[in-house]
């Protein structure tokens, strides 16, 4: 019953191949990853891993067994580097994998600093791959002096990490303050104060001009002329969905590898999903970088492959950890022109609308809040301005209303 070949061996590859299975797929199946090891978890990566309070075999999303027991064939450590259409062939650690239908889970990569300001000096790092966290680990020592470039959720949750390990930590947004591309300012000033007590420096609306250092880096011209000494530098400057191999086959890109409802690309026999992937959300077209997203549009891109024909609909939802505080996001703050802020002793939550109509919540250490948002987001409903800024009110029967 033919043969499905996946290229990306991530969380959408890995959900990809497991639900084929859970439905009933009976032919061959191939996953392709470029890493040598098996899918496994990244947001633990910047987190509990660099900490060292979780070990590697935990990372894993499906231990190697499940592979075997379920006849998926995985191909580690090989990268694929071309798809002939015509033949149905992927070209991939130079051997060639024919399929009837073909799925791209190819993720993102991140950006890189450029090497003309600095960026290929030891000591330089992004944060993506599990490689890429072990290559740093050993410079996160106490009393190291560590640069953050970027003020985004990977930036903040590098620098609370290399805080907790006991370094010096400063932190630099070329924008006007951190989270500006994703939260309201309500969001930023929390996460400012909250960095701030911990003895991190954030300095907004400054830029990096350059790195020295011979092969190390050693220093940091900011574009405000500041020269910082730094042991360590990482670069949390946002990611890219990885397309070249989608655009050198002549798909249609589009922010993404643009899919229909159903995750069909332009060709009939490719599919998409995950960070990759940009497809249909009310009237807009929109790519999430997130882990529910790779799992939920990879598993409806399984069904629809098996002829479900079931449009997906993404239900947005986001999480970040940094020191003691969890952030739990519901829905996309997009136009938002009013935000209520909902502030109790333990936690706080900042609610996004457009005229009346609610369209997402930030929550900090507020998981009933942030429950209850999420429900009501993804149910089409509102709540009253004056009962959200009400730390005291009882916000679950906004549910029944």
């Amino acid at each position: 019953m033919g043969q499905i070949v996946v290229v990306g061996a991530g969380q959408a590859g890995s959900s990809l191949v497991a639900r084929l299975r859970k439905n009933g797929y009976t032919g061959t199946i191939t996953l392709i990853g470029e890493e040598p090891v098996l899918p496994y978890q990244r947001p633990p990566l910047s987190k509990a891993y660099l900490l060292g309070e979780m070990e590697l075999e935990r990372l894993y999303l499906r231990p190697e067994s499940f592979y075997s027991d379920n006849n998926i064939d995985v191909h580690l450590s090989e990268t694929a580097v071309s798809i002939d259409r015509a033949d149905k062939v992927v070209i991939a650690g130079g051997q060639q994998f024919g399929y009837e239908q073909l799925a791209l889970t190819t993720g993102s990569v991140p950006r890189h600093l450029p090497p003309a300001i600095g960026g290929a000096l030891r000591g330089v790092h992004v944060v993506r791959t599990l490689a890429d966290v072990d290559a740093m680990e050993p410079a996160f020592r106490p009393g190291a002096r560590a640069l953050i470039v970027g003020g985004g959720y990977i930036g903040l949750e590098a620098a609370a990490v290399a805080c907790k390990r006991g370094m010096n930590v400063t932190l630099i947004e070329m924008a006007d303050r951190i989270l500006q591309r994703v939260a309201a300012p309500e969001t930023s000033d929390y996460f400012r104060a909250l960095h701030s007590s911990h003895g991190v420096e954030i300095r907004e609306a400054t830029g990096l001009e350059r790195l020295t250092g011979s092969d190390s880096v050693s220093g940091a011209v900011l574009s405000d002329g500041t020269e910082l000494p730094v042991d360590v530098v990482i670069a949390g400057i946002g990611i890219s969905p990885a397309t070249e191999l989608a655009e050198a086959a002549g798909l249609e890109i589009d922010n993404g590898i643009r899919v229909d409802e159903m995750g069909r690309t332009s060709d009939p026999s490719i599919w998409a999903a995950g960070d990759c992937a940009s497809f249909p959300y009310r009237g807009n077209r929109i790519r999430l970088e997130s882990v529910p997203n790779a799992i939920d549009q990879a598993e409806a891109v399984a069904d629809n492959i098996m002829g479900a024909e079931t449009p997906y609909v993404a239900k947005p939802w986001f999480w970040s950890d940094q020191y003691d505080v969890k952030l739990q996001i519901a829905g996309l703050n997009t136009g938002y022109d009013s935000v209520v802020s909902r502030l109790g002793e333990k936690g706080a939550s900042f609610w996004f609308f457009s005229g009346d109509t609610l369209l997402a919540v930030d929550a900090m250490n507020d998981p009933r809040g942030y429950m209850i948002g999420k429900r009501l987001i993804e149910a089409g409903k509102t709540a009253p301005k004056d009962v959200l800024a009400d730390p005291d009110a009882d916000l679950k029967p906004l549910l029944k209303a």
